[in-house]
């Protein structure tokens, strides 16, 4: 079956412009025109379009007219204007009111088919991700999985078939490409959904502390202990344990795992009794598992116990179809807390997001997008409110009068993001992605740097060898 055209509307009073565009436009697209904007107005109201070419100045309605039009009756629509009496105010002026792009005359025919079928794609994407938020919210809304490219299908898949099993699943993938979501996601479709969720960073318990964390304690078994501790094996009781970053469990706390997940009873520190928990666990890792098995650093029956149902997250830069899908998705979500009206990219700055390999996933995405909201001064982000390392410009300061929106601890934690960015990214590169070395140097804790590098979309062995 013939997959149907995008549906264009050319709007201009002068009969010559009309059969200008028709012809410049036919080959790729099915083309209605009208020769006034009463006209359009009466075809937008009754027929559905992808994308409205019209004049701004016509007798009666004019190309203002019947962009308010469209966007009244079809959001999704987009809409270019077309003017002789092109100026910077009018631009603006048609952008904030929904506008997708202006361009004025005289044109090249090729100035035309570039901004229609940017406009089209754009409509097309907008479409996709509106189905994509129908789907997220059939499947329980926060779970936040955002992609439809064929890895993340697989993901999808995975996910609903390890719900219905109730199997220990091992989650492998590089930093901020999900893990925790999917974790949350197989917990929320499980038969175990009504009972807790228990995430844990293996990574950032003190060594001393991992087994009491997990296992819990009775009231003496240590200094310190004043009282007993039920440990997280237990809270989960019933429910789904997400271990995260598992790789990092120190070789003692693995044994004691081992055999928790073998027998399924658990015994506080310093106790002389088992007791049975029933829970799920879900265990995710960004290192190589079996490697770390060869290398002794990991016990290879824990290993076993844990990859009953694996399921691979795909890195951002193996599923780029999806980018264009999920900026927009952080967009919205980012302008609706901060309160700012941003309607969607530039053509060049999403671009450049399609080009950056995004090493810090997802993560990195949504906290490069959450910058741009705060820097964008139109209604569109540009590539210069694009962070430098994704624009490839220098980098830039705020603008006074945004800074002037914000709350003090607003612009305080901005300042903060960035300085903290450009902090991690030298003290890695100066220790190679040596982790330890790097905290002992910053004077914080191994798990407080680990926690750092991932809220900021920086992974340590992209650093190895710089």
């Amino acid at each position: 079956m013939a997959t149907l055209r995008p549906r264009v509307l050319v709007v201009d009073d002068k009969p010559s412009m009309v059969t200008l565009l028709d012809r410049i436009l036919s080959e790729d697209y099915s083309v209605k025109t009208c020769s006034s904007g009463t006209q359009a107005l009466v075809a937008v109201a009754s027929e559905q379009f992808d994308v409205v070419l019209t004049d701004i100045r016509m007798p009666g309605a004019g190309g203002f007219d019947v962009l308010r039009a469209v966007k009244a009756q079809a959001q999704g629509t987009e809409v270019i204007l077309i003017t002789a009496y092109a100026s910077v105010e009018k631009a603006v002026e048609a952008i904030r009111e929904g506008a997708y792009d202006y361009i004025r005359k005289p044109f090249q025919p090729n100035d035309i088919r570039l901004k229609v079928a940017r406009a089209v794609e754009r409509k097309r994407l907008r479409d996709r991700a509106a189905k994509l938020e129908k789907r997220l919210e059939v499947l329980g809304g926060d779970d936040r999985l955002v992609g439809d490219s064929p890895p993340m299908l697989e993901v999808y898949h995975r996910i609903d078939q390890a719900a219905n099993l109730d199997i220990t699943v091992l989650l492998t993938g590089e930093s901020g490409t999900g893990k925790e979501l999917v974790a949350r996601a197989i917990h929320d479709r499980s038969g175990r959904r009504d009972a807790a969720f228990v995430p844990v960073n293996c990574g950032a318990l003190p060594e001393e502390l991992v087994e009491s964390e997990l296992f819990g304690h009775v009231k003496g078994a240590f200094t310190g202990a004043g009282t007993a501790r039920k440990g997280l094996f237990t809270e989960a009781d019933r429910g789904t344990l997400f271990l995260d970053e598992i790789g990092e469990l120190p070789p003692a706390a693995q044994v004691k795992l081992t055999r928790v997940l073998q027998e399924r009873e658990v015994r506080p520190v310093g106790g002389t009794r088992a007791h049975t928990v029933d829970c799920r666990v879900v265990a995710a890792t960004l290192k190589d598992l079996k490697e770390e098995v060869v290398s002794g650093r990991f016990r290879e029956d824990l290993f076993y116990r844990l990859n009953v149902f694996p399921i691979h997250l795909p890195p951002l830069r193996e599923r780029k179809e999806d980018i264009p899908l999920l900026a927009e998705h952080f967009l919205r979500r980012h302008a609706t807390r901060m309160r700012r009206t941003l309607t969607g990219f530039s053509p060049d700055a999403m671009a450049a997001l399609t080009r950056h390999t995004w090493p810090g996933n997802v993560r990195e995405l949504s906290n490069a997008i959450e910058r741009s909201c705060v820097l964008a001064t139109e209604p569109v982000v540009r590539l210069e409110d694009l962070p430098a390392e994704v624009s490839g410009a220098p980098g830039a300061a705020v603008p006074g009068q945004l800074l002037a929106d914000l709350t003090y601890k607003e612009a305080m934690d901005l300042a903060r993001d960035h300085a903290t960015y450009a902090y991690l990214t030298a003290i890695m590169e100066r220790f190679e992605g040596h982790v330890t070395r790097a905290a002992e140097h910053a004077g914080l804790e191994r798990g407080s740097l680990h926690r750092l590098l991932k809220r900021h979309g920086l992974r340590s062995e992209d650093f190895k060898g710089v």
